[in-house]
């Protein structure tokens, strides 16, 4: 074997170095959250009390950040939906992986614009939907089949109402973050079969007042 020619294993980075990723990767993620995609690497390293230089020697640019990041979160979508799947109860596994998707996607600005930056990207793409895709049809197929989902209703269901309830979080949002939690059970109250008791609803709609008032910020935000 020639040792001068050999292809040297991968380097782990220091323990400081290690700590430091981290804290730039989850400074990023709660500011892509809170404000989109509009925040810069400068941000990020204020907010994980690194140097800016720091932060580029880890990432070269924020997109390499936001593919870190989009990782990083579709694996923890993945693992949601492989708990689910082991649900003892098909309908309450249907259910654990839905208020976790809606949870997750309502209450983060970021995660969508992280999607549609990196759509191009069609090999990440396509191994987190093969990852994903089928755990998630066999949570629905095992709900399905225990009679517990109204005939009809499919995976693919699934991801609109999702978005049509991420829709919901994102526009009231300004005024009242918890609304979107009112459409979620009624979204999940529309695809139960008739003998499933009905999820309560506990979040009152957005008043007049609050409708007009989020439609200012969707406004607002359009015009800069």
């Amino acid at each position: 074997m020639n040792h001068a020619t050999a292809t040297a294993p991968p380097r782990r980075l220091r323990a400081d170095a290690a700590r430091n990723q981290q804290r730039i990767v989850a400074a990023a993620r709660e500011l892509f959250a809170d404000h989109g995609l509009e925040i810069t690497l400068d941000d990020v390293a204020e907010r994980a009390g690194v140097g800016v230089g720091t932060v580029y020697r880890r990432f070269a640019n924020k997109k390499e950040l936001i593919a870190e990041v989009f990782e990083q979160n579709m694996d923890e979508f993945a693992v949601a939906a492989e708990e689910a799947l082991q649900h003892p109860d098909p309908w309450g596994g249907l259910v654990q992986f839905f208020e976790y998707a809606c949870t997750h996607l309502a209450t983060n600005r970021g995660f969508s614009e992280v999607m549609l930056e990196l759509e191009d990207d069609l090999e990440r793409f396509t191994a987190v939907r093969d990852r994903i895709k089928p755990t998630v049809a066999g949570v629905i197929d095992r709900a399905a089949a225990a009679g517990v989902l109204a005939p009809g209703v499919e995976a693919s269901d699934f991801f609109a109402l999702i978005h049509m309830v991420e829709a919901v979080g994102q526009f009231s949002r300004p005024v009242n973050p918890t609304t979107w939690k009112r459409y979620m059970a009624i979204a999940l109250n529309g695809v139960r079969a008739d003998s499933v008791p009905r999820r309560p609803l506990t979040v009152p709609p957005l008043s007049d007042d609050e409708v007009e008032l989020a439609k200012t910020h969707v406004c607002t935000g359009r015009r800069r």
